[in-house]
């Protein structure tokens, strides 16, 4: 992976993210190493780990890790023959081996629903609990060792209090005695002896040793000679004292030292639950899913979301647009254009980071998504122009890209943003065409590219293994959607958002009449086709809807009701191919007033893709609300299968091929099968089976189909 493509992307503030959900030092520094996994099978599991973390927790089961410190410096003293452990990293370690024992117990009750999981806890040595349980019962948790910690220690501590109580009762009648001497009848201790406060001007009137001066001067600390004695057995009590406790933490530290391993397999264990575990509360805050990964070089995110950005959207009560897109082998390449600001650089962060983060293992805020193991995810995303490195905002661009086709490692994911600019306009977007095709053919990479360039969007038009796409910019606010239109390519709409952001409206004008005619009538075709795309998609969801009420319906019907809502249904169809010939009509129009051949073909082909595409929409609409699917239908939705051209067990289909899905008996669909999905009444092929659901591959599309 690219350090240059970290740092675009802001994977440390990725790291920072997953870092706060963790409850140890050693989570946290877990977190602190994120990085990209290059094992399939270490990072397939990694993913099942997170998983399975979500389920326990959706059960009611989770493990907390609390006031726990980072054990490494005790555990590099316990590797030392002799050395001791104060208390408190005495304490902290048998707490540490005491909370994983905690969660071992935990995952084990649920450990054929955590396989993963349980592999990370299982082999802790359950004898940890008796050592643990001992130093517990010997240190206190402030840190003091217990009187019961031994029987010395409780007698030294028993007589302690005994010669202190007897100073103390000692050092109360003397003062009785001198009450005009004392300045206050309080016992008190200086230089560990107990004292009596005199005053200074009667400092002759009690015998013994002066241990200081108050602050004013007004006051002398002194030792009354009749208790010198005793406080000197008191000092010899306390150093017996001493040297028991130094006997007992010696004792404790070796029994840890003989447990080393174990416990050092308990720091790993907790090290390990508490970053998955970090992970889970990642999941939980953005709505995430795990993703899949694929050896199938196939990229597919739906509803995707940043989450950077999110977060900071959330600050001000904002939200993210969601994203759809995907790749895969046969369509590898994704040019994206449309209005400044419209959100093309987002889309591009969030594939970036999004893969990033499923190849790290970790959860994505997405509904869906399904990532390639990628060696390399490289990009070209912002401005690197340096004036102490020489570079200008182009050769900035073309030394980056230099390096990455260097770096570039099939599967790749390549992030290209305004591939080509800051050279002439024509020479650029030939430049572009160049690189975004070199990634692809040479390079064997998924290209994600954002332009403005007019021939980027006719490449786009004329590969077939390129996606147009555009971010939505609505011509009535002057203000973009930041929605992904995939399919449709998007004016730059720049004249439009300096308006916007308040130039002056003579320099709008000028600007407008400056523009070509012919780029102009393809500016305006492209916004036409937009509008026109989006009145047929709402059609379309008019009749879809009004399809859906009527199946319902059919079921309690009689006859004559039914034929009245197929009639019904008939008007539907002839305004929806009303529509296309209307679109079709508009477009050949706009298309004639375009001069420049160049343009022209472009929004030919443009115009092509869209009448095709309405064709096809009236085409299963007319299919959806034919009598032969007005019956009422079962809730699953079954394929015919299509195998070397013929339907699978033909005679015994009771319906026309144009009229009828299912087919009476037929012999299980596999993968690579050419099947007719019902839903939509598009023919592809079966890339994946999982239960009784199958993943049909149309086209740059995938679907969910069940069986």
């Amino acid at each position: 992976m690219n350090a240059q493509a970290f740092a675009t992307l802001d994977y440390e503030r990725l790291r920072a993210l997953v870092r706060r959900g963790a409850q140890t030092p050693m989570g946290r520094e877990r977190a602190d190493a994120l990085a990209p996994i290059d094992d399939l099978s270490k990072l397939r599991r990694e993913l099942s780990a997170i998983a399975e973390c979500v389920e326990l927790r959706r059960r009611g089961v989770s493990w907390s890790f609390t006031e726990m410190i980072d054990p490494a410096e005790a555990l590099a003293r316990l590797k030392i023959e002799g050395a001791t452990l104060e208390p408190l990293a005495i304490l902290e370690v048998a707490r540490l081996c005491e909370q994983a024992l905690a969660a071992r117990a935990l995952v084990m009750a649920e450990r054929e629903a955590s396989p993963v999981l349980w592999e990370i806890i299982e082999h802790l040595p359950r004898e940890l609990h008796s050592l643990a349980a001992r130093v517990s019962n010997k240190i206190l948790p402030s840190g003091e060792l217990d009187d019961r910690a031994s029987p010395e220690l409780a007698r030294i501590r028993a007589e302690i209090m005994n010669l202190r109580s007897r100073i103390t009762r000692s050092l109360e009648s003397l003062m009785r005695r001198s009450e005009e001497a004392i300045q206050d009848e309080l016992v008190t201790v200086r230089n560990d002896r107990f004292v009596i406060p005199v005053r200074s001007d009667h400092r002759g009137r009690i015998g013994g040793v002066a241990h200081g001066f108050s602050s004013s001067g007004a006051t002398v600390f002194v030792e009354p000679l009749e208790t010198i004695e005793a406080n000197n057995e008191l000092q010899a009590l306390r150093e017996t004292e001493e040297r028991e406790i130094y006997k007992i933490l010696f004792t404790l530290t070796e029994e840890l030292r003989r447990e080393l391993p174990a416990i050092e397999m308990s720091v790993r264990a907790v090290a390990e639950l508490d970053f998955v575990n970090s992970k889970r509360v990642l999941f939980e805050r953005f709505n995430c899913v795990v993703p899949e990964i694929n050896e199938n070089n196939s990229l597919e995110l739906l509803e995707a979301r940043h989450p950077l950005l999110e977060e900071n959207l959330r600050a001000s009560g904002g939200a993210v647009v969601p994203v759809s897109f995907s790749l895969d082998s046969e369509h590898p390449v994704m040019v994206m254009s449309g209005a400044n600001a419209g959100g093309k650089t987002v889309v591009l962060k969030t594939a970036g980071l999004l893969s990033l983060m499923a190849l790290s293992g970790l959860p994505v805020p997405a509904g869906y998504a399904r990532i390639p193991f990628y060696a390399s995810v490289l990009c070209d995303i912002g401005d690197h122009q340096s004036l102490a490195a020489n570079l200008s905002t182009f050769t900035s661009h073309v030394a980056n890209i230099s390096r990455m086709i260097e770096l570039c490692k099939s599967p790749a994911l390549v992030l290209l943003d305004e591939v080509g600019t800051g050279t002439d306009p024509e020479e650029g977007s030939a430049l572009g065409v160049a690189v975004v095709d070199h990634f692809r053919r040479v390079c064997g990479a998924h290209v994600l590219a954002t332009t403005h360039y007019s021939g980027l969007k006719m490449y786009a038009a004329n590969e077939e293994a390129v996606i147009n796409a555009s971010v939505e910019f609505d011509e009535k606010t002057l203000q973009p959607t930041y929605k992904l239109l995939v399919g449709i390519a998007g004016a730059s709409s720049g004249i439009e958002i300096a308006r916007r952001f308040g130039f002056p409206e003579v320099i709008v004008r000028a600007a407008s009449t400056h523009v070509g005619e012919s780029a102009r009538d393809a500016t305006a075709y492209l916004q036409r086709i937009k509008r026109e795309s989006e009145e047929a998609e709402s059609l379309r969801r008019a009749l879809e809807e009004e399809r859906a009420a009527v199946a319902e319906k059919y079921s309690s019907l009689d006859v004559e009701a039914r034929k009245r809502e197929r009639e019904r249904q008939i008007i539907f169809e002839r305004e929806f191919q009303k529509a296309v010939t209307d679109f079709e009509k508009r477009s050949r129009e706009l298309v004639a007033k375009v001069e420049d051949r160049a343009e022209r073909a472009k929004v030919e082909r443009e115009a092509q893709k869209q009448v095709a595409e309405l064709k096809r929409e009236a085409q299963r609409a007319a299919r959806a609300v034919s009598p032969s699917n007005t019956s009422p239908q079962p809730t699953s939705r079954p394929v015919r299968v299509i195998r070397e051209g013929k339907i699978v067990n033909a005679a015994e289909a009771s319906a026309p091929v144009e009229e009828e899905y299912r087919v009476a008996n037929a012999r299980p669909i596999k993968v690579g099968d050419r099947v007719r999905l019902r839903s939509f009444g598009s023919v592809g092929v079966v890339d994946k089976l999982n239960g009784d659901e199958a993943e049909v591959r149309v086209k740059a599309l995938r679907f969910r189909e069940k069986l």
